[in-house]
Parts: structure tokens; sequence; C-alpha cells
């Protein structure tokens, strides 16, 4: 059964959201604080998650509300360290905890790092530096898994309950941060490539961006986002994120005590007995198929197939070789499955395909050494009703290399 999201008392929401309208107004924190010093020793997480999201929904810009966190922070952080739940050993909020820490801890580092090669004086000083900022920058790409985890099966949970927008700010700090990561890689792996004090500012610029970006946004993660996953998720709920997080994979820093959990908790649900049914074919107009069959078919295809239906709800992915999906995203809007600078031509695309001025849309993108291929087909019935969208995914890495001919007879086993 889905728990709903606690609905805060009336005088209190109304309360909540004059503070944060002020806030946006321009006033003061700590005078907001002061003035409204008795509805804040009472605020909880899970409150602060709702009252931002029908911010949004009568009006507010999330990007309003993204801009001023810190300023929301800023009220709000005495309360919320004050109420940190306890965590089960078991649970995978854990896991991202101890993460998070790791990767603090790193960026730590690296900013230590950078301050020690402001004062050398030749490049050739600081051979060791770069060693170690290397392997910090590794660790930094391999935290991908980190973000895949919570956006691919954390966030789809949390909207399952009405829990939107919080995790809209948080995937769009995520891009953020992948941005950023992105740069200090590139400082670090051309850093012979340019001047030494170009080096040492650029290098000093980022380290300290990427230092305080992930501090905001982990504290954010920690104290609002993670308790409000914790008072709405049901257990049988925990154990499904546990069993997809394990699919998604860890980071290589990710302790191995809390990789290896107890194995009741990361058991598969147990299956009912087998019960011989009679084999069902699904008719078509040009055959008949088997739903084994069907499934086989559509998961042998050389593409990765996700069907949107008319309500722009994700009903079916045939597999996930290319882009991550996890069985969260089922039942997910499809706009929550693009990050935000991207949700305005989902919707275009969605709004061609609807008033039946557009059938496709195609795109291409390099992707780790890849050439991929994205196709968005309007699917329709016989009578040319929309039903959904189709999107289809392909690697054409190895078909653009193909030149002359090869015909069936020249194959060999």
């Amino acid at each position: 059964m889905v728990k709903k999201m606690g609905e805060p008392a009336s005088e209190k929401k109304k309360m909540l959201k004059e503070m944060i309208k002020q806030l946006h107004s321009g006033a003061v924190p700590q005078e907001v604080k002061q003035r409204f010093k008795q509805v804040l020793a009472t605020v909880s997480p899970l409150e602060i998650s709702k009252i931002e999201q029908e911010l949004v929904e009568e009006g507010m810009p999330r990007e309003e509300i993204h801009r001023l966190c810190e300023v929301h922070l800023l009220v709000f952080q005495e309360q919320l360290e004050k109420q940190k739940p306890e965590v089960p050993a078991e649970n995978p909020v854990n896991i991202l905890l101890k993460e998070h820490e790791i990767m603090l801890q790193l960026s730590g580092m690296a900013t230590t790092i950078a301050g020690n090669i402001q004062r050398a004086a030749d490049i050739g000083d600081i051979s060791d530096d770069i060693a170690h900022l290397k392997h910090i920058a590794e660790d930094f790409v391999d935290s991908e898994k980190h973000y895949l985890r919570e956006e691919n099966v954390l966030f789809p949970v949390l909207e399952k309950h009405g829990v939107r927008e919080p995790p809209a700010i948080m995937w769009t700090e995520h891009n953020q941060i992948r941005d950023i990561k992105k740069q200090f890689t590139k400082i670090i792996e051309g850093y012979n490539a340019i001047g030494f004090q170009d080096f040492k500012k650029q290098l000093g610029e980022t380290a300290k961006a990427l230092n305080e970006v992930l501090s905001s946004h982990f504290f954010k993660e920690n104290n609002i986002l993670f308790p409000t996953a914790l008072k709405v998720f049901t257990d049988d709920e925990w154990k499904d994120v546990r069993r997809e997080f394990d699919a998604i994979g860890y980071c290589r820093f990710t302790p191995q005590h809390l990789i290896t959990a107890p194995q009741a908790e990361r058991a598969e649900k147990p299956k009912p007995e087998a019960v011989p049914m009679p084999e069902r074919l699904l008719q078509f107009e040009t055959g008949a198929l088997s739903m084994d069959e069907v499934e086989a078919v559509l998961k042998t295809l050389p593409v990765d197939i996700t069907f949107v239906d008319k309500d722009d709800t994700v009903r079916y992915f045939s597999k996930s070789e290319i882009f991550l999906r996890t069985k969260a995203v089922i039942g997910r809007k499809v706009q929550q499955c693009h990050p935000q600078k991207s949700i305005h031509i989902v919707n275009k695309i969605l709004d061609s395909f609807k008033s039946g001025k557009k059938d496709v849309a195609e795109f291409w993108i390099h992707m780790d050494n890849r050439m991929i291929h994205i196709r968005y087909f309007a699917v329709r019935d016989k009578g040319g009703k929309y039903l959904g969208t189709m999107e289809v995914t392909q690697d054409i890495t190895g078909i653009k290399k193909i030149e002359g001919e090869k015909r069936l007879l020249d194959w060999k086993d």
C-alpha cells in the first residue's frame, strides 16, 4: 500500500508559505528566522518538500526555488540537523550517505592539493600532486553510478508518493555537478598543455567550485530528500530499491560491507509455484505469436525500445543497453525521465505528435566513443488516433563503418 505525503496543518502550512515568500522577496534570513521561530521549531523535511512543491504548482518558478535554496537552508538548517532520522543498517540510504561522505573527502583533498600547487614555482615540482589528482578525478568519473541510482531508482519512487519538486531540483544539481566534474578532469588531463599560471588558476577555481557545490547538494539530500524518502517509502519499496541499486552497480569507493548486505534483505521475492497454463496466442493482422515469443522478439531486436502512452506515462521498455532504465520508471511521466533543461523540447515533440503535425523526431549523439541514434515515433491506430510515443535507440557505430557488400552466400560459420 502506498503511503501518502503528510499534510501540514493548514495554519502551519500558511505560515511556512509566507516565510518562504518573504525570503524570495529579499527579506533578511535571520530576521525571518526570528519572526517564524515558533513554526520553525516543529518543521519537518517532508513539510519543506510539500510546501516548496505547492509553491511551484501555484506559479512560483522552479528556477526561483532552486536559486534561493541556499537561503532556505540558512533558515531551516538548525532544525533539520536536530531531527536527523535513524537509518536502519540495511537501508540503501546508508550507501548514499557514505558515498556522500567519501566524495566530500575527495573534494576536500582536491582543494588542499590545488592550494599546494598554487604555491609551486614550477610545473616540475608538482608531479606527485598531479598523480594524486588523477586518481581523485577517476573516482569522480566513477561516481556517476551514484547519481544514476538516485535518478533512476530513488527519484521515481518519491514521485509515486507525490514528491516531485525536490527530485527535479536535485537532478538539476546533478547536471551542474557533472559539468564541474568534466571540467576538473579536463584540467587535470591537459595540465601540461596550458601555461602553468593558467593551470593553477583554473584548477584552484574548479576544485573550489566542486567542493562548494557538493557540500551544498549533499546537505540538501541528507537533510531533506533522504528523510522524506524514509518517511514515505514502504518496506517492500526499500527492498525493491536495493535490488535496483545492485543491478546498476556501485562506485569503486563504495565500502564493501555496505554492498554486501544481509542476504535476507537482498533476496528476490519468492515466486509463486508455476501453474501450467495453455499457451495464449496474440493474433495480429499478419500472424500470431505467444506472449513468450513477443517478449523474446522485442528483446532480440538490435535496438532499445521504450513506449510512452497517450498520457505521457512510461509503460514499457524492452532492454536498457544504451541508456539506463530500471523498473522504477514504469508508471513515471516521461517528462520526469529527462533533465529540466530538455523538458520543453520533450513536450514540443509530444505536442507535435498529438496534434498530427509530426510523426518522427530523430537525433544522434556521441557517447563513450559510440554513435547513438535516437528516434521518436508517433504510434497511431488504424484511424490515425494517437496512442503514444515509441523511443527507439540504437548504437550505429558499427553500421557507419560498413562499406562494399556482404551477401548471404558470404556467410561462414
